[in-house]
Parts: structure tokens; C-alpha cells; sequence
């Protein structure tokens, strides 16, 4: 591959690198030496399950992975129990050392669904940080001013605002950056949120008389509702263990405003194919279609094609054959399992308990296409799932 596809590939769908032409620099100086770069990412084991919007710089690592370098995984066990502040209004309560270690097990079970783990490196911080002494510490805290750290946004926004925040929490950016120098980390990947706490990590570099690491800053991909970051919190996110009916049946709900975004960053498709897909949307081209195509390479990319032709046709059973449309009004319960007539009456479906349990005794109530027979059962609320009263009135689901 010649150097300038090279730079096209790690730019593909990059938000910032910060700086250009050092990148240049390291990846020629790599070329001729034929020593990898090390590619660094850093997470916080806090649970145990990733969305595939956690996965965005992880596969830019992969992008550097094809072009023999090396990804390098650090295991927060430190910095997972005092919790990143980013975009926190309040402290994450701390985890147990087994906490972290259990959950950063099932961790990188789901990244090698993008990485390759003969180039992969993982690390923790208890490799460093465990026989580091106060002195140490002062050492490096020394390094940097609270004017730097009241720069960032979330320590000035909750200090301007009377909220909480606490000294160990100004802790979180210097031992993130003091990584990059105990992995000699090349390149440092994260969203754009985290960029405060990489530049971080090419100060500490060049106070310890390091070359310094290149920041490639990820955008964020939107959750499914079409608004907000994708996260568990906000019942909006696709995870890399939902099963293949339930990761294609999540991208078909999206709204039509996302289908580039997520053409982009959850399928990755080159941007020669991305701008094929805008001139579709351009010239009216059935949203529908468009998101099939990119639901069944979602699916695709972790479980492989028999499971995405199968999700595909599952869905098309369920919703085509049964002629239940592309669009509906939207329904979020209060509570996650609800009586199905009061259920049908709240969300409109039906104007009142009578005319619900007439539709149920007579067998037109159904939620994902099975029929729903007793007015005395109690439904479990899935996040998209269709309720419908009749031939003609639907709504979808949304768990609150």
C-alpha cells in the first residue's frame, strides 16, 4: 500500500488528528526502520458490556492493525475505580480490583470481534502504578498547573456550578497520560470527548523526554433514538452481544436523519460506497432499502453472513409479509413491564379498557407479530418492539 493510501485509510472517518504532520513523520520513520508504531486506547472496565459505539476507535486500531502496527489495550484498574469525569455531573461510585478484572475479561472478548489478537497487546495499570510511591506521584503531579485542568470544560462547568468534584478526580487525565509513557505509546485513539486527556498524554510524553504521541480523535455515534450519545443509561445503544434479529431490528429502527452516520461509523463502508448512499437519499431512494443494506452488513460484521441473511429474513417475515408499515407513533411506558390493556389504552391504541379486552378476546392484539390471548397478562417491555391493535394501528415500543 503506498503511503498516501496509507494516511487515506487512518484518516477515513477520523474527526481530528492532532498533529498531521508528526503522523507523517512516525509513519515514514516506521516504514524505513520497519519497527510498528503502538497504537494505544485506554478503557475503564466499569461494566461488562460494549455498544458498537464503543467500538468506533477501536476500529481505527484495526485500520492500524492491517498496516502491521500494533494496537496496545490498556485496562484502566486504576482509573476505573475513580471514574473519568467527562460529560459527569457527579463521581462514579469505585470498583473492587476483581470487579475490574472480571469485567475487562468479557471486555476483550468483544473487542477481538474487530481486533486481531496476534497484534494486540494488553496492559494493565497495576503493571506501573502498584510500586509507585507518594514521591513519585508529587513528581508527576507537579507537571502540570489547576489552570490547565480548569480548562477542561467538565472541571470548570461542575466548579462554576457549586456540584461536587473531587481532588482524585483531577487524578483521572495524569495517570491516563502517565500511560502513554509507561506503553511508550505512538499513537493514542479516542472520541472526541477524550481529548483533553490525550493532548494530556503528550505533555506527560515530553516532560519525561519522549517523543510525543499522536492524537486520532473518533466522533461520537449517535444512539438509535437519533439524538443522544448511544449508551446503556439511555436504553439507545446496539451491543455487541445483542443477537443478530436484535442488532438488525435496532438498525432498522433508526431514524432516516442517521443513516449516514451510521453507513459511516457502524458499518465503516469506504467513502466511495458512503457517497453512492448519499446520491440514493438525494434522488428519493426508499429510505427502507437503504437500511436493510446497512442493518444486514451490521449484522454481517459480527456474526458473518448465514446470521445476517437470517436476521434479514426473519425481519422481512415478521414486518413485510404482515404489511406493518415503515413509520409509527412512538410509545415509552413508565415502567418496564405493563398490563396489556392498560397498556393498549395509555399508548392510544385503544380509547378504553373495554375496547382492549373486546380486541384481545377476539384476537386482534399481537406484539411483534405473536397474538396476544389473556387481558390478565403483563408485558415486558423491548426497546422497538411493535404493538398492534387491529389491521391498521401500530406503535412502537420504547423502553424508558
Amino acid at each position: 500500500m503506498t503511503f498516501e493510501k496509507e494516511l487515506q485509510l487512518i484518516s477515513k472517518g477520523a474527526e481530528e488528528i492532532i498533529p498531521m504532520d508528526e503522523l507523517k513523520a512516525k509513519l515514514a520513520k516506521s516504514a524505513k526502520s520497519g519497527k510498528p508504531l503502538r497504537i494505544k486506547y485506554g478503557i475503564d472496565p466499569t461494566g461488562h458490556e460494549i455498544h458498537i459505539g464503543h467500538l468506533v476507535p477501536i476500529r481505527k486500531m484495526r485500520d492500524f492493525q492491517d498496516l502491521g502496527h500494533t494496537g496496545v489495550i490498556i485496562i484502566g484498574d486504576f482509573t476505573a475505580q475513580i471514574g473519568d469525569p467527562t460529560g459527569r455531573d457527579e463521581s462514579r461510585p469505585p470498583l473492587t480490583h476483581d470487579e475490574v478484572r472480571a469485567n475487562s475479561e468479557k471486555y476483550m472478548e468483544q473487542l477481538y470481534t474487530i481486533l486481531k489478537p496476534e497484534q494486540t497487546e494488553v496492559r494493565y495499570q497495576s503493571e506501573w502504578f502498584t510500586d509507585m510511591t507518594l514521591k513519585d506521584v508529587l513528581q508527576i503531579l507537579g507537571k502540570f498547573t489547576l489552570a490547565q485542568f480548569m480548562a477542561h470544560d467538565t472541571f470548570r462547568d461542575r466548579y462554576e456550578q457549586g456540584l461536587s468534584l473531587g481532588m482524585h478526580e483531577l487524578m483521572y487525565p495524569v495517570l491516563q497520560s502517565y500511560d502513554s509513557v509507561a506503553v511508550e505509546s505512538d499513537v493514542e485513539l479516542g472520541a472526541t470527548e477524550q481529548k483533553f486527556n490525550i493532548l494530556c498524554g503528550r505533555d506527560m510524553q515530553r516532560y519525561f523526554g519522549m517523543e510525543q504521541q499522536i492524537a486520532v480523535l473518533s466522533p461520537i455515534l449517535l444512539g438509535t433514538d437519533g439524538v443522544n450519545k448511544m449508551g446503556k443509561s439511555l436504553n439507545n445503544y446496539i451491543a455487541v452481544f445483542d443477537s443478530p434479529a436484535d442488532k438488525y431490528g435496532k438498525v432498522m429502527s433508526i431514524p432516516d436523519s442517521l443513516i449516514i452516520n451510521y453507513y459511516t461509523y457502524a458499518a465503516y463502508y469506504d467513502i466511495e460506497e458512503i457517497e453512492k448512499v448519499k446520491a440514493e437519499l438525494d434522488k428519493g431512494t426508499n429510505p427502507m432499502i437503504l437500511k436493510k443494506k446497512l442493518a444486514y452488513e451490521v449484522v454481517k460484521i459480527y456474526h458473518g453472513d448465514t446470521e445476517a441473511a437470517k436476521a434479514q429474513k426473519g425481519f422481512e417475515d415478521l414486518f413485510s409479509k404482515r404489511e406493518i408499515p415503515d413509520e409509527m407513533p412512538e410509545y415509552t411506558p413508565e415502567a418496564d413491564e405493563v398490563w396489556i390493556v392498560k397498556l393498549l389504552v395509555d399508548s392510544g391504541l385503544c380509547k378504553s379498557n373495554g375496547e382492549a379486552r373486546r380486541l384481545i378476546t377476539g384476537g386482534g392484539i399481537s406484539i411483534d407479530g405473536e397474538r396476544i390471548n389473556s387481558f390478565d397478562t403483563d408485558i415486558k417491555i423491548t426497546d422497538g418492539s411493535v404493538l398492534r391493535a387491529g389491521k391498521r394501528r401500530f406503535i412502537r415500543l420504547r423502553k424508558k
